[in-house]
């Protein structure tokens, strides 16, 4: 799932920022696996990765920070000495992964609202103190329908104008606690204000996404001077022709301004990046080692991809993979991890 670049001034007003690939998939690690093979990772043609933390009491951080569970940021100090003990390189370009999961918090209920905003204020510590760049803001409603106002429990005698108001008003205090320990946080949207739009004659509140926009509106609206924001751009992920990517383009940096009500601020913060699947629709057609006619993307089709999504984005390209192994090589035909490297060359 997932990538790109937002800057406090408008992006025509300086020098583009150099193009950079991400890694992110199932192989996400966490800091332990990355300090002890941080050396064999960055021989990869990427600049950067989505990665993990670890609690060392109990649960799943990144699955249940959108819960009634608490964390504490000294459950991470491990994880912190970590990513500062890794000699990095190459990859300058480091993400933490941040969930809506489970998302059964009511937008209505205060002392719940609270804990969901610890947790990403200590999400925010450790990124900073991590010395990485930022999130990977996955906003995928695994379990619970968050932005859903449908799903709303509340429904029956809130609108969704009442609903709109107190989740803009939520992005707003979400974006302030996590400046508040991470003033120049960089935030990597898998999905922005596109999928919050209704199908053709419905409203809003008919969108399975519908109150993601007020969301988005709030986090825009209190964000520091210093705060980008990238729309990842999720649909790319089967992008074969460079026409996509530029359509894509102008969705996000110019239709997207005509959705969020913060339009000043979007134009100045937000920028356009996007994620490609290398081993997309595997469950279909498969992921094959040997003939890769059978993929959905061959070696060659797959350059071009990624040379057309760095050379049409602001900044970030984020490459997904379920089957293939980044880390470890399993799954992983030479020929692929070649074009990538052709490709980052000739996309810069």
């Amino acid at each position: 799932m997932l990538l790109l670049l937002a800057v406090a001034t408008p992006l025509t007003a300086q020098d583009p920022p150099a193009k950079r690939l991400i890694e992110w998939g199932w192989d996400e690690p966490d800091t332990r696996f990355i300090r002890e093979n941080v050396r064999k990772m960055e021989e990869m043609p990427f600049d950067g990765l989505v990665f993990h933390v670890g609690s060392s009491k109990d649960g799943q951080f990144t699955w249940e920070m959108w819960g009634a569970r608490k964390f504490d940021i000294e459950e991470f100090q491990p994880a912190v000495d970590d990513l500062k003990a890794t000699d990095f390189r190459r990859f300058t370009d480091r993400f933490l992964r941040v969930n809506v999961t489970p998302g059964n918090v009511d937008w209505f209920d205060d002392e719940g609202w609270a804990v969901v905003l610890n947790n990403f204020a200590v999400a925010a510590q450790v990124a900073r103190e991590g010395g990485c760049r930022g999130f990977m803001f996955d906003v995928e409603q695994y379990n619970a329908g968050l932005f859903d106002y449908g799903k709303q429990k509340r429904r029956d005698e809130k609108s969704f104008e009442e609903y709109g108001t107190v989740v803009r008003q939520r992005g707003r205090e979400w974006m302030s606690e996590v400046n508040r320990r991470f003033p120049d946080i960089t935030v990597l949207l898998t999905f922005g204000y596109r999928i919050a739009q209704p199908p053709e004659g419905k409203s809003h509140a008919d969108s399975h996404y519908g109150l993601l926009a007020d969301f988005l509106d709030g986090m825009l609206e209190a964000c520091s001077e210093q705060t980008r924001i990238v729309d990842a751009w999720e649909y790319s992920y089967t992008y074969k022709e460079r026409q996509q990517f530029e359509e894509a383009y102008t969705t996000i940096r110019e239709k997207s301004v005509e959705w969020t009500a913060a339009p000043d601020k979007y134009r100045r913060h937000v920028a356009a990046g996007f994620g490609l699947w290398m081993d997309c629709r595997w469950r279909q057609v498969g992921w094959s080692l040997d003939d890769f006619t059978k993929n959905h993307f061959t070696p060659d089709e797959f350059e071009a991809a990624v040379r057309s999504a760095l050379t049409v984005s602001d900044e970030y390209v984020w490459i997904y993979t379920e089957q293939p192994r980044w880390w470890t090589s399993e799954r992983l035909p030479a020929e692929y991890v070649s074009a990538l490297r052709r490709a980052r060359t000739g996309g810069k």
